[in-house]
């Protein structure tokens, strides 16, 4: 059963790096064998944006795709609980992390011009926000990174006004965001990757049909209105497929996910 992936300990990284000062604040990296410079792919685990999941379970994905040659960065950050967690920290971290990459990447033999950024569940919205930062006022305190190549959600939250309908999670968008829409409603507009759209960024939407944490009607009504604002943007559905499938590469599903990120990183 792939929800057993939380529970797996993961291949240990090659490095864990700090991109700033709080204790979250921090990274594991992995780097192919041989020579680079390597594609990568910033990773963002999810767990609804709260302190209580951190990185370890998608260590996974990150080992699976760079046995198949892509750099990994996989990014913990202040999450709802942490101190500075939420709004806007949790942004600034992921961010933040993003740019400390770009830092690093010589030193590690990481092509900066072929990073890709992937997230899963909540990390699937931080991720597509990532994308989207050209899109969000400079005004704004969480706009502070240029956007990545290509984006991909594994079973992404990318509408954070329908997160909040659904009630995902018990509302789990509201402790990240400080309220619902009507109360909130810049940080939605800032923070949620529909409102952004354009984001002028290759995505790449992957979800499971039978997904009972985050439904498939998101991902299907979030690509419809990207394809529709002119982005370059694939759903690639999973029959029958429910949340962790998509994170576990022992799974199914999974050969289909690697083909498709691995394509985003061609030229």
């Amino acid at each position: 059963m792939s929800e057993s992936i939380l529970e797996r300990v993961p291949p240990p990284a090659d490095a864990r790096l700090r991109y700033g000062g709080e204790p979250p604040q921090f990274g594991d990296l992995r780097v192919p064998a041989g020579a680079g410079p390597h594609p990568c792919a910033i990773v963002i685990h999810g767990g609804f944006w709260r302190a209580r999941f951190d990185l370890t379970h998608v260590g996974h994905l990150c080992a699976a795709l760079t046995a198949a040659g892509l750099a990994t960065w996989n990014v913990e950050y202040r999450r709802v609980g942490d101190p500075g967690g939420g709004w806007p920290g949790t942004f600034q971290d992921v961010a933040g992390a993003a740019a400390y990459l770009v830092d690093i990447a010589a030193d590690h033999e990481i092509d900066p011009g072929r990073v890709i950024v992937a997230g899963h569940s909540a990390g699937g919205h931080l991720a597509f926000w990532l994308a989207g930062l050209g899109r969000v006022s400079a005004k704004s305190p969480i706009r502070v990174a240029p956007p990545p190549r290509a984006v991909v959600a594994l079973a992404g939250v990318l509408d954070l006004d329908a997160a909040w309908e659904l009630n995902l999670s018990e509302r789990a968008v509201g402790g990240l965001l400080g309220g619902g829409p009507a109360e909130v409603p810049a940080r939605y507009a800032a923070a949620s990757p529909r409102a952004l759209l354009p984001l002028g960024v290759r995505q790449l939407i992957v979800h499971g049909t039978a997904d009972e944490n985050v439904p498939y009607a998101i991902a299907e009504a979030y690509h419809a209105a990207a394809v529709a604002a002119g982005d370059d943007a694939t759903l690639l559905p999973l029959p029958d497929a429910g949340h962790f499938e998509l994170i576990d590469p022992a799974s199914r599903e999974w050969p289909a996910i690697l083909a498709a990120m691995l394509e985003l990183t061609k030229d």
